[in-house]
């Protein structure tokens, strides 16, 4: 684990849980939860597509589901929360087989007791990827959480350290792919990433089994409205 440390942390990585700590936590992940702007991307929007994502972004998903489905043999529920409607997204969401995308969610706390309670789930029990204000009383509840880095908010991040709600906070902002940094080093804490990466590109049966699996998810494609 220690060089796994040292190579984030050199990257410009930041651990706010004592790793060993954070490790644990992870152990008992059966969810990954998703915001869309400033995470997948640097939140700017590019005319009716909005804002974009990386297929970088999105083979770390993809790893990290299937690092969670070996850890438990069974598939981790996925979903992308977000207060805008961003068709790629969707898009995202429907290709990679993810259980849900909520679009237009203000009230993401309200929303994230709905989505723990359809699920079976404890608020411990989800891994959290996000980096702004309407995320945080989210990022508070969650197992887990990874903030994607953004220079241009440090009084918002230290308000985030110190109220507790961060365990890492990534080296690489939205446009530079924090969301694959924060998958390898889930991945890597939970001494997954050479058999899963070795699995990937092998297509070994496991993965293909994996593969078969997530394919059969339909994606809820979910407008939260006002009153929900």
């Amino acid at each position: 684990m220690s060089n796994i440390i040292t190579l984030f942390e050199a990257a410009g990585g930041e651990f706010f849980t004592p790793p060993s700590v954070f490790t644990e936590k992870l152990k008992g992940i059966r969810a990954v939860l998703f915001d869309w702007d400033g995470v997948f991307n640097e939140g700017f929007k590019r005319t009716a597509e909005g804002s974009m994502f990386s297929e970088v972004d999105a083979m770390g998903t993809n790893l990290l589901r299937f690092a969670l489905w070996r850890h438990h043999s069974n598939m981790p529920i996925s979903a992308i929360i977000t207060g805008e409607d961003n068709p790629a997204a969707g898009r995202l969401a429907e290709r990679e087989h993810f259980h849900h995308l909520y679009f237009l969610a203000k009230d993401k706390a309200k929303l994230f007791a709905k989505f723990c309670s359809t699920h079976g789930l404890q608020p411990s029990e989800v891994l959290f990827f996000f980096d702004d204000v309407l995320d945080l009383e989210v990022a508070r509840q969650c197992g887990a959480r990874i903030m994607v880095r953004r220079r241009s908010t440090p009084l918002m991040s230290e308000f985030v350290r110190s109220h507790g709600m961060v365990d890492y906070f990534t080296g690489s902002n939205g446009l530079e792919h924090g969301v694959r940094e924060g998958c390898e080093l889930v991945i890597g804490l939970l001494g997954q990433f050479d058999n899963v990466l070795t699995e990937r590109m092998t297509f070994s049966d496991n993965y293909r089994r994996y593969l078969e699996e997530r394919q059969q998810i339909q994606t809820s494609l979910e407008e939260i409205k006002p009153e929900d």
